[in-house]
């Protein structure tokens, strides 16, 4: 279904209850309109930048200082410089010296834009480097629930609302200068007419007072809106073969298309309020020159004023209301930035949960590759175990099978290996330490994974060979590529290992994906290798292969294998049973076979002729599943 079918239905588009991209709850505090927290944050990425920021601010001074100059020097011209009797010297003088006014103005201008525009770019950089170096660090447990999309929205919208505040906050600055300069210009050149003029200023801050709630509330939702039409865009894409294999275009249309009605709604709304200040400010701007043209002018005629000084008055009256009516835009723009600065807080502060203790061990290469169990109890959420008191261990070059029905907690066990979790009760050991006693990146280096889904990253086919270890050199992936029999669909690609890949390397068949991971394990020279389901979305001929292959790549190493094949694990020095998160049998394939249990059942379901199995063994099998 192509785009211009869906737009040219005439039907009433469905208003689904189905959420793409569901609704983090968590995700959704927003922060003050002003929230010191935050930007005492915020200014910890300033702070190298410091210097930069002081000189922008010291420009943005002189600036302000030149645009209050400007009208007393016009005054002083028309008062002197044009009065009855003069020579045109003091005139002459004012119009060079407004000249130069001019001059560095425009240089002050200048480099406040260039300085702080590079500084805040800076500020970006590092921001976006911190948070994506966070995302590296997190825990699994944090990816599992957070949507792409909201992350992608904060690395990119959300920092990009901060180089505007960052950039807005220095004008703000002179914007504040400016003002409260002009008051007191004005109300020096005539207290009483000063006075008269801003008598304006208390309806402009009882608008504001009525106008800020709802403002505030506003900008919040877009904000929100936003975020989730993003994580339904992500969705979106990433499940695009899904969607067209299930012929959900048009439901996945309306229901993006919602989501992003909403956010196109919440966003006007916000525009709405951001600019209904505009016409208050220039309504109050003329009244206020209104005034001193009829008030001044009569003062005027009447000899109790200059004119230069009521000319002075126009200029600073036109000029009065622009630092409110900037000041009331860079309200919305602190508004976004407060609650974008939010989030990226909440970034930079997602608890690490796994992470190195302060004296932790280094796990060398020469230790015996061992793996044990101890009375292992784990889950992701409370009160909720996948594993309930498991033990179990694997001598060094054991290969070893974790075999159960689904859920029973075989990649579970996995994941605790390489310590993705942290156990809630007992110890996994490797090589003899507790791997929280170890250091992340040390265990990394001798725990391999090949995963049932292959990742491959954007690159040449070396480079993702040796993703693990890039100082591999070209001959030790092309000797791990022929191990796995990889090196035959490889050089017969465009460019052989030197071939570009495309996303997840969708120039590749899911079985070259996998026989590259098998070769990237094999690259890595890890102590211990673990399988899990890496020879699910592989064919008989290419699982034949690696099966081969496997018996090298083991040679030397500790091998934790999960398969629901369970033919492809018959070999394994022993299998162990898990059934609802507990080990309830083990031994090798022929003294399970013999025992008659859980496992003789599984296999006998998964490869003998269905035909051939009694009634009442298929239903004890799969009530062992239930």
């Amino acid at each position: 279904m192509t785009a211009e079918s869906i737009e040219d239905t005439n039907d009433k588009p469905r208003r689904l209850k189905a959420v793409v991209g569901s609704h983090r709850e968590e995700e959704e505090a927003f922060g003050k309109a002003y929230d010191p927290r935050i930007v005492r944050r915020i200014m910890a990425f300033v702070k190298p930048y410091r210097k930069q920021m002081l000189v922008s601010v010291a420009a943005v001074v002189i600036f302000t200082g030149i645009q209050l100059t400007l009208p007393l020097i016009i005054r002083y011209a028309i008062d002197h410089g044009m009065a009855p009797g003069a020579d045109g010297t003091v005139l002459n003088w004012m119009v060079a010296l407004f000249a130069v006014a001019i001059i560095i103005n425009f240089a002050a201008s200048h480099i406040q834009e260039l300085v702080v525009g590079k500084a805040a770019e800076n500020v970006l950089f590092d921001m976006r480097r911190a948070m994506f170096a966070q995302l590296q660090r997190v825990s699994l447990s944090f990816m599992d629930k957070t949507e792409v999309g909201r992350l992608m929205s904060r690395l990119t919208g959300d920092v990009n609302s901060m180089q505007e505040f960052l950039e807005n906050s220095v004008l703000s600055v002179g914007d504040i200068l400016l003002l409260f300069g002009i008051v007191v210009a004005l109300l020096w050149m005539d207290f009483w007419l000063g006075l008269l003029t801003l008598i304006t200023m208390p309806l402009l801050f009882i608008f504001r007072l009525f106008w800020l709630p709802p403002a505030k509330r506003a900008f919040m939702a877009a904000h929100e809106t936003n975020s989730i039409a993003n994580g339904a865009l992500a969705e979106g894409i990433n499940g695009v073969r899904t969607i067209q294999s299930l012929e959900r275009q048009r439901v996945n249309f309306d229901l993006y298309e919602e989501k992003a009605m909403k956010n196109l709604k919440s966003h006007l709304t916000a525009a709405k309020y951001s600019q209904v200040m505009v016409p208050v400010v220039d309504t109050l701007t003329g009244i206020s020159m209104a005034t001193v043209v009829v008030v001044g002018g009569q003062m005027v005629l009447n000899g109790g004023l200059d004119v230069g000084v009521m000319v002075a008055f126009l200029f600073y009256i036109q000029r009065f209301f622009d630092p409110i009516r900037s000041l009331t835009m860079q309200y919305s723009v602190m508004q976004r930035a407060m609650a974008s600065g939010q989030r990226i807080v909440e970034v930079l502060d997602v608890p690490v949960e796994v992470s190195d203790k302060p004296d932790a061990k280094t796990l060398t290469a020469d230790m015996d590759g061992s793996v044990e169990f101890k009375n292992v109890t784990f889950g992701y959420r409370k009160n909720q175990p996948i594993l309930r008191n498991v033990s179990f261990s694997v001598k060094p070059g054991e290969t070893v099978a974790l075999v159960g029905p689904t859920g029973s907690g075989k990649t579970s066990s996995m994941s605790l290996v390489h310590r993705f979790y942290d156990v809630w009760d007992g110890a996994v050991m490797v090589g003899g330490h507790d791997v929280r006693d170890l250091t992340q990146d040390s265990l990394g280096d001798q725990v391999a994974m090949v995963l049932q889904d292959s990742f491959l990253f954007s690159g040449s086919v070396i480079d993702n060979i040796r993703y693990h270890k890039t100082e591999a050199t070209r001959e030790q992936v092309i000797e791990a590529a022929k191990a796995v029999g990889a090196h035959e669909f490889i050089m017969r690609l465009a460019k052989g290992y030197d071939t570009e890949l495309e996303q997840r390397g969708g120039n590749l068949s899911l079985g070259q994906r996998q026989l590259l991971s098998f070769a990237r394990a094999l690259v890595a020279d890890a102590k211990i290798l673990v399988l899990d389901e890496a020879t699910a979305n592989i064919d008989s001929y290419t699982e034949m292969l690696i099966q081969r292959a496997l018996v090298k790549v083991l040679e030397g190493r500790t091998g934790l294998v999960i398969a629901h094949r369970l033919a492809t694990i018959r070999n394994a020095d022993r299998i162990i049973v898990l059934q609802q998160g507990e080990v309830v049998e083990q031994g090798s394939h022929d003294e399970l076979m013999a025992k008659q249990g859980l496992y003789a059942k599984l296999y006998n379901m998964n490869y003998a002729s269905f035909d051939d199995i009694p009634e009442e063994l298929v239903e004890q099998a799969a009530a062992s599943q239930t």
